[in-house]
This record gives C-alpha cells, sequence and structure tokens, in this order.
C-alpha cells in the first residue's frame, strides 16, 4: 500500500496497543517487527496490525492517529472489532 497515507493499530506482543501513521504501510510494519520503527514497539515484538485506515493526506492521517491514542482501551478494542471508522 505505497503512497497512500495511512494510521493503523498494532497489537504488540505484550498486548498493549501501539498507534501510528505512515504513507508505506506494509515497509513501515516490517521495520516494526525488525525493532527499528520505534522505541516503544522494539521490545514488545512480534507485533500484528490489527487495524488501519487510508486517508488521502499526511494531515488527515495525522488528525486521526491523534484521535485514536486519545481512546481508551476499551474503545479502542471496540474499533478493531467493528472495523468502523
Amino acid at each position: 500500500m505505497p503512497d497512500t497515507n495511512v494510521t493503523y493499530l498494532l497489537r504488540c506482543a505484550d498486548g498493549t496497543y501501539y498507534c501510528g501513521w505512515t504513507n508505506d504501510l506494509d515497509k513501515r510494519l516490517r521495520a516494526h517487527n525488525a525493532g527499528t520503527a520505534s522505541k516503544y514497539t522494539r521490545s514488545r515484538q512480534p507485533v500484528v496490525l490489527v487495524y488501519y485506515e487510508s486517508f488521502a493526506t499526511r494531515h488527515e492521517a495525522m488528525s486521526r492517529e491523534a484521535q485514536i491514542k486519545r481512546l481508551t482501551r476499551k474503545e479502542k478494542e471496540a474499533l478493531i472489532r467493528t472495523g468502523r471508522n
């Protein structure tokens, strides 16, 4: 999914969630699992993609990332379950 602005949610090996955005989801997932994408996920591998949304602009993806980061754990799990944007 290169050249697309994506907000994504990962489930880490310890059961926590990590939210981020990227314009190349496949490359970013490989980087997370290689331990080079984020300090947070480096010690919580492997990570699994559990949710993502695509956007036309970087700004939209970054805004959605901020919204998701403010959700509670239960709200994030509901988002994953329903797949609703």
